[in-house]
């Protein structure tokens, strides 16, 4: 059996702020941007560049429930761990592209790691693994 994750749901207020966020300042690659006219929705993933297996699938919220989740989908603690092959290299290019970094980088045993919030404030592990 041979099995993956495919799609994480990450609820936003807007497609174009996100993908502008996701794309234009962490550089992710656009695979899919397709209108739903039956639900009047979007399908937009977006994936880290070399990523093969798993995409995000930024999910405009709908109604005040949702709503309520936007940038906060775990209460509080870190929600998705992007990992690189040059922390310094995205580290760097992040910071001077304005994303905020709410835990400085730091060496752990398992490798270099710091905190950073996406434009809605849900909070992400930037990872170099040893």
């Amino acid at each position: 059996m041979q099995q993956s994750i495919g799609y994480v749901a990450l609820v936003v207020r807007d497609y174009d702020r996100a993908i502008d966020f996701y794309v234009g300042t962490l550089g992710f690659t656009l695979i899919e941007d397709t209108y739903v006219e039956a639900q009047n929705k979007r399908w937009v993933l977006v994936a880290p560049p070399g990523a093969t297996e798993s995409r995000l699938l930024l999910a405009r919220a709908v109604g005040e429930e949702q709503s309520s989740r936007i940038g906060n989908q775990t209460g509080g603690r870190v929600f998705l761990f992007l990992h690189t092959d040059d922390f310094w290299r995205d580290y760097k290019a992040y910071k001077d592209k304005g994303v905020v970094f709410v835990r400085e980088p730091k060496e752990e045993q398992y490798g270099t790691v710091a905190v950073f919030k996406d434009l809605y404030g849900n909070l992400w592990d930037l990872l170099q693994l040893k």
